[in-house]
């Protein structure tokens, strides 16, 4: 009997020369996409910037990414993201144990993001994790031709976290 290989993940430091599979990922994944412009800006700005790969050398695939923005003594996750097609295989818990890892070594004690109030999936994911909803965003996103969509504001204490 055969044991099966099993997938090798690696986070990597997201560079300029993944944009287009970051932007093919968030094409499919968002209504309204970050641009090629946002990605540039961010990494041009050192935003944490992270991309979650399978395998190795040319058979590696970008599975997802995260970019997060320093504050005082808290980071702001801006956008995670996991390719649809792997979605609920726990690549964003990966993700979010490297952000927080990372947010810890850098000596942040909290970890803020927001989500679009329709997005139920990605709110109990958060939640399972450990964050709280702590406030709301009023037409912080934008929905459609003059439309916003109120944004749900969450924190997760990593004093507090487990992971």
């Amino acid at each position: 009997m055969s044991a099966q290989p099993q997938s090798l993940f690696a986070i990597l430091p997201l560079r300029l020369v993944d944009l287009d599979a970051v932007l093919l990922i968030e094409q499919q994944a968002y209504s309204f996409p970050w641009t090629h412009g946002n990605f540039v800006d961010s990494l041009a700005a050192g935003y944490e910037a992270w991309a979650l790969w399978e395998g190795r050398g040319q058979q590696s695939r970008l599975l997802g990414y995260f970019l997060a923005l320093q504050g005082v003594d808290e980071m702001h996750l801006l956008n995670i993201t996991v390719q649809p097609a792997r979605q609920g295989q726990g690549l964003a818990r990966l993700m979010l144990d490297e952000l927080c890892a990372r947010s810890r070594a850098l000596g942040r004690t909290q970890v803020w993001l927001e989500v679009r109030q329709s997005n139920e999936r990605a709110r109990q994911v958060y939640q399972r994790y450990g964050f709280s909803e702590v406030g709301l965003r009023r037409a912080y996103y934008p929905a459609g031709p003059g439309k916003r969509e109120d944004a749900i504001l969450m924190s997760l204490n990593l004093a507090e976290a487990g992971t």
